[in-house]
C-alpha cells in the first residue's frame, strides 16, 4: 500500500463506518460497537503508517506527500481534491485517531446501555473523520467541507441528552457561536484565493515563504483579520468563546474530543498552515496577540472560580488554547503545534478522567466532592492518571505541559527581544507577560480541583466497584503521552521548520517558579479555608451512582442547580478560590458576563427587532392581503344575491333596466 493509499484511507474509514453505523444502528445492534471501534483504531493504525513513511518535515529535510485530482471545473480557480501530508499534518493525524481511538473505546462503556449510542458512535466516528479531513486536506473548499461538519457534528454530540433543557441550550449555541465566525471565514477564504490565484494551501505558503517568487497579498490585514474571526469561532477564542464551557452538557468523552482532537484543535491548525498568510500583516499579528493574551488570562481567572469540574477544564481548554495562539503570534507554529500534541494527550486524559468521577460521587459540583473522604480510593486508576495529568496542566518538570508551554514561552521571548523580524516586539511581550501570569493561574486551578476531588473530608464517597475495563485501561494509554510527550523536544523539529523546541533558561525559571508559588499558594488558601469551614452539606447528591456512567453524568448536569443552587454566588468558605479570587469571584464564575453583555448587545434587540417584524406582518402587510382578498369576495357575495332563480324576477329587472335606458336616451335627446 503506497503512503497516498492509506492517507486517503485515514478520513475515509471512519467515514464508512459512520456510515454503516447510521444504516445498520437499528437493525443490526450487534454490529454497531465493532462499526464505531475497528475503522477508528484501523484509521489510527494508518495515520501511524503514514507518520512513520513521512519520517519527519521539512526540518529534517524529508519532503511532503503531496496528491492531487481536479474535483471540479469552475471556470476560475479549480478545486481540487488534494492532499498535503508534511510533518505536522503527519503528527496532528496521529493525535487526532489516537484521541478518537480512546473516546470509541471508552464510550463502549460509559454508553453501554445509551438507547441513542448507535447514533452516537456514528456521529463520533464522522466528526473524526471531519477533523482528519481538515489535517490532511491541501484545499481550502476541500477543508472548509470537513470544518462544516465539525460545526454540525458539535451540534448533535453536544445536545446528545436533548431531554435536558441544558443539552439544548448548549447545542444550539455552540452551533450559532460558530457559525457567526464562520460567515466571514468563507469570505476570507474566497479573498485569499482571489488574491492568491489558488486554493491549494502548500502552493499559498509556498509562494508566501519563497524568496524567489517575490509574491504578496494584496489585501493582507483583511484577509487575516476574516480568518481569524472563524478560527475564534471554532477554537473558543475571545470573543467568540463562551460557546465551549456550556458545551460541557454533552457527554463527558464528547467533551474528551472536541477539547483535545477535533473542533478547537482545528481553527489552531488552520492558522499553523497559513502562517504566512498573517505574517503578511503585523497587524493581523498585534490582534492575534491581544486575542490571546485575553484568552489566556480571562479563562484561567474563570476556571478558578468554577464549581462544576467539567467547566473548569473546558475554561483550561480555553486559555490553553490561548498558549497555542500566542504561540502563532509570534510567529513560531512549531510551539504552537507542540503544544498543541501535548496538550490533546493530557486534556483527553483530564475529561475521560472526570467522567469517571463524576460516576462515582454521582455529581459534577465541586463543593460536593470537597464533603466526600475517599473518592480518590474509589476510582484510583483516575486519580493517579488525573494527578499527572493536572501535574502536565500546570507545566510541571518533567512531564509533556511544561516542555509544550515553555515552547511557547520562549518563543515569545524571543519575538519581544527583537529576534523576529515580522513580529512587532509588542505582541512578544504580551504574549510572554501574558503566559507567565497564566502560569501561576493554571496551577491554582489545577492544585484546587486536585484539592476538592481528592481530598474532600465528610461523608464517605459511595462505592459500586471498578470502572468498566475499557474506561480505565483508555486512562492509562492517555497517560503514556501525558507523562513522556514532552521529552521528545529534540526529535519533534525534524517534523516541523527546523526551530529549536528546547526549553530557555529565563522563561523555564520563571514559568516553573510561578506555577510552584500558584501551588502552594493554593495549597495553602485550601489548608485555611478547609480550617474555617463547618463542611455543611449544600445539597444531597441528586445522581445516582450505581446507574451506568452517562446515566449518572446526565442526572447530575440535570440536577445541578436544583440539588446546590448557584455555588458561585453561594457563600462557600471551603472553596480557596473564593478566596484567592476575592471580589472578583463573582464575576470570574459568570465568566465575567460576557453572555449577559451580549444578551443585551445582540440577542434582545434581534428579538425585538424580530417582534416589530412580526407586529409589521400581521398589522399591515396581512391587512393589505386580507382587503385584497376581501373586495373580490364581497363583490361575489353582492353579485350572488341577484342571482335567485326566478324568472319572474329577472324579467322585471330586464324592463325596469329597460325604462332606465330609455328614459336616459330621451333626457339626453332633449338636451
Amino acid at each position: 500500500m503506497t503512503t497516498t493509499t492509506a492517507a486517503v484511507l485515514v478520513p475515509l474509514l471512519p467515514f464508512l463506518g459512520a456510515l454503516a453505523g447510521l444504516l445498520l444502528g437499528r437493525r443490526a445492534p450487534g454490529f454497531v460497537r465493532p462499526l464505531a471501534v475497528l475503522p477508528t483504531v484501523a484509521a489510527a493504525a494508518l495515520a501511524v503508517v503514514v507518520a512513520v513513511r513521512q519520517g519527519g518535515g521539512a526540518g529534517g529535510g524529508t519532503g511532503a506527500v503531496d496528491a492531487s485530482t481536479r474535483l471540479t471545473p469552475t471556470g476560475s480557480l479549480p478545486i481540487d481534491l488534494a492532499l498535503h501530508i508534511d510533518g505536522f499534518a503527519a503528527l496532528v493525524a496521529v493525535l487526532v485517531g489516537v484521541v478518537a481511538c480512546c473516546v470509541q473505546i471508552y464510550s463502549t462503556g460509559y454508553l453501554r446501555d445509551d438507547p441513542r449510542y448507535p447514533s452516537y458512535a456514528a456521529l463520533v466516528s464522522l466528526f473524526t473523520a471531519a477533523m482528519l479531513l481538515v489535517v490532511y486536506a491541501d484545499d481550502l473548499i476541500v477543508l472548509l467541507v470537513g470544518w462544516e461538519v465539525m460545526g454540525i457534528c458539535s451540534y448533535f454530540l453536544v445536545g446528545h441528552y436533548w431531554e435536558t433543557a441544558a443539552a439544548r441550550s448548549a447545542s444550539l449555541k455552540a452551533f450559532l457561536v460558530t457559525k457567526l465566525g464562520d460567515v466571514p471565514f468563507l469570505f476570507g477564504l474566497f479573498a485569499l484565493g482571489a488574491d492568491a490565484g489558488t486554493f491549494r494551501i502548500s502552493h499559498i505558503y509556498t509562494r508566501l515563504t519563497s524568496s524567489a517568487a517575490h509574491f504578496q497579498l494584496d489585501h493582507p490585514t483583511l484577509i487575516a483579520l476574516l480568518l481569524l474571526a472563524g478560527v475564534a469561532g471554532k477554537s473558543a477564542q475571545f470573543p467568540l468563546h463562551t460557546w465551549l464551557p456550556d458545551a460541557m452538557a454533552g457527554p463527558t468523552p464528547v467533551s474528551a474530543l472536541i477539547h483535545a482532537a477535533t473542533m478547537v484543535a482545528a481553527g489552531v491548525y488552520f492558522i499553523a498552515r497559513l502562517l504566512p498568510v498573517f505574517a503578511s500583516s503585523a497587524a493581523a499579528l498585534a490582534v492575534l496577540a491581544v486575542m490571546a493574551a485575553v484568552t489566556m488570562v480571562g479563562s484561567a481567572l474563570a476556571a478558578l472560580a468554577q464549581d462544576d469540574i467539567k467547566r473548569v477544564l473546558a475554561y483550561s481548554t480555553v486559555g490553553q488554547l490561548g498558549y497555542m495562539t500566542g504561540a502563532l503570534a509570534v510567529d513560531d507554529r512549531g510551539a504552537a503545534v507542540f503544544h498543541l500534541l501535548s496538550h490533546g494527550a493530557f486534556k483527553a486524559l483530564l475529561f475521560l478522567g472526570a467522567g469517571v468521577i463524576i460516576h462515582a460521587a454521582g455529581t459534577n459540583s465541586l463543593a460536593a466532592m470537597s464533603r466526600m473522604s475517599g473518592l480518590a480510593g474509589r476510582v484510583p486508576d483516575a486519580y493517579w492518571t488525573m494527578t499527572v495529568a493536572l501535574l502536565a496542566l500546570a507545566a510541571i518538570p518533567p512531564f509533556a505541559g511544561f516542555f509544550s508551554k515553555e515552547a511557547v514561552l520562549g518563543a515569545a521571548e524571543h519575538a519581544a527581544t527583537g529576534h523576529a523580524a515580522a513580529v512587532p516586539a509588542a505582541a512578544g511581550w504580551t504574549v510572554l507577560v501574558a503566559g507567565l501570569l497564566t502560569a501561576l493561574l493554571t496551577a491554582g486551578y489545577a492544585t484546587r480541583l486536585w484539592l476538592l476531588a481528592f481530598r474532600g473530608k465528610g461523608t464517605d464517597a459511595p462505592d459500586h466497584g471498578r470502572q468498566p475495563i475499557a474506561m480505565n485501561a483508555v486512562l492509562w494509554v492517555l497517560f503514556v503521552p501525558t507523562a513522556a510527550l514532552g521529552l521528545a523536544f529534540g526529535a519533534l523539529p525534524d517534523w516541523f521548520d527546523g526551530g529549536s523546541l528546547a526549553p530557555t533558561l529565563t522563561t523555564s525559571v520563571l514559568g516553573t517558579g510561578l506555577a510552584l508559588v500558584g501551588v502552594l499558594v493554593t495549597y495553602g488558601t485550601w489548608r485555611h479555608t478547609t480550617a474555617l469551614a463547618a463542611r455543611a452539606p449544600l445539597g444531597a447528591v441528586a445522581a445516582h451512582p450505581d446507574a451506568e456512567p452517562a446515566l449518572s453524568e446526565a442526572e447530575a448536569i440535570a440536577t445541578h442547580e436544583l440539588a446546590y443552587g448557584d455555588i458561585a454566588a453561594a457563600h462557600d468558605p471551603a472553596d480557596p478560590g473564593r478566596l484567592l479570587l476575592g471580589p472578583l469571584h463573582r464575576h470570574a464564575a459568570a465568566g465575567f458576563h460576557l453572555d449577559a453583555l451580549y444578551a443585551a448587545l445582540f440577542v434582545r434587540p434581534v428579538r425585538a427587532a424580530a417582534r416589530l417584524v412580526g407586529f409589521l406582518d400581521r398589522a399591515v402587510v396581512e391587512t393589505y392581503v386580507r382587503g385584497a382578498g376581501g373586495g373580490p369576495r364581497l363583490l361575489g357575495a353582492a353579485v350572488r344575491r341577484a342571482q335567485t332563480g326566478n324568472v319572474q324576477t329577472y324579467l322585471g329587472a330586464l324592463i325596469a333596466g329597460s325604462l332606465v335606458l330609455a328614459v336616459a336616451v330621451l333626457v339626453a335627446a332633449g338636451a
